[in-house]
């Protein structure tokens, strides 16, 4: 059941993580998702973006994500393992293998003031990890170790599952988790995020977390033009936030690369054709919105933050909050 990813048209060897994901094994299929084994020789990716971002090392347990959101900006990472497919980074899903023991190794290369995101690119608590808990083996890890800075990001209420360990990893180390939510209607939601969990159950997810007591707060991001970014509805977001207990929001624009717009412009073009030529104006020879735009929606949040009263933890305490808006959610060279 080996190399089911090798193409018979490839003239030349793969190499890298296009080699390791050809020597998956396939592990099971879903409703038009199929999972594979990875082998991997590291978990901990340096970050090397030339942009002040609020930590030094990523973790993603999986490669690709289930959730399928049509903005997702990381698709392009299945491009390393020789698929030009975007639709492939939702069902074609890599469980990386081994992860507790990479870890243990790679804990090593941390320095004491360098910060760990756990979910950058790919949601750590997506339906694979019900089964295979490559997150929670990672969380296992961490438990067993003092002294690091570790943030988590999610669109999953799943998080809840693993309360009484984030509890022990927060016992010897710096915990926050960000729970992403971009909108509380659940019908844009569905469509706009078709597999990840309502927007609901992961602001209850939220109060849950905050009543455990570990630091945790709403990354509004991306915030999508004409879409997302009414007043009222991030206003709407902000409240939810702090009637949850969350200790800290932020937001940033949507970024899009070119296999994001192969998914996300389509999108538009059946939920909401009247903006299509808008986007394409906005986003024409360029991934990223002008600075204007990103300051208004800071502007925003900045406001609503002070009206409900949400910096009630101290925002030093939480990754997201050493950089500028654009924390977690900055599309990155992750790999």
């Amino acid at each position: 059941m080996s190399n089911l990813l090798l193409t018979p048209t490839h003239k030349s060897p793969l190499v890298g993580i296009a080699r390791l994901a050809s020597e998956g094994e396939s592990l099971r299929e879903g409703h038009q998702v199929e999972y594979f084994t990875l082998p991997a020789k590291s978990l901990l990716n340096r970050c090397t973006s030339s942009r002040n971002m609020p930590f030094t090392w990523t973790i993603n347990p999986y490669r690709g994500c289930e959730f399928g959101c049509r903005y997702c900006y990381a698709r392009y990472t299945h491009e390393f393992m020789e698929m030009r497919n975007s639709l492939e980074f939702e069902q074609k899903i890599y469980v990386k293998q081994h992860a507790a023991e990479l870890l243990r190794n790679d804990l090593r290369r941390v320095k004491a003031s360098e910060s760990i995101a756990l979910g950058t690119a790919t949601d750590p608590y997506q339906p694979a990890e019900r089964r295979y808990e490559v997150t929670r083996s990672i969380l296992e890890e961490f438990a067993r170790h003092r002294g690091f800075e570790l943030g988590i990001v999610t669109k999953s209420n799943l998080i809840v599952r693993d309360i009484d360990l984030l509890r022990e990893v927060a016992r010897n180390n710096t915990l926050s988790v960000h729970v992403t939510v971009t909108t509380l209607h659940v019908e844009l939601a569905r469509i706009l995020e078709p597999r990840a969990p309502r927007p609901d159950l992961r602001m209850d997810a939220v109060r849950q977390l905050h009543e455990a007591g570990i630091a945790v707060g709403i990354s509004c991001s991306p915030v999508l033009p004409g879409i997302t970014d009414e007043s009222a509805d991030l206003e709407a977001v902000v409240r939810a936030a702090a009637e949850a207990g969350a200790g800290h929001i932020f937001a940033g624009p949507l970024f899009l690369k070119p296999c994001s717009a192969a998914v996300f412009l389509p999108f538009v073009q059946q939920h909401f054709p009247h903006l299509v030529e808008n986007y394409r104006q906005r986003y024409q020879d360029r991934a990223f919105l002008p600075p204007a735009y990103g300051k208004r929606i800071a502007q925003l949040i900045a406001r609503f933050r002070t009206k409900y009263g949400i910096w009630r933890n101290d925002p030093r305490r939480t990754p997201a909050n050493k950089g500028p808006a654009q924390t977690f959610d900055e599309q990155l060279e992750l790999f």
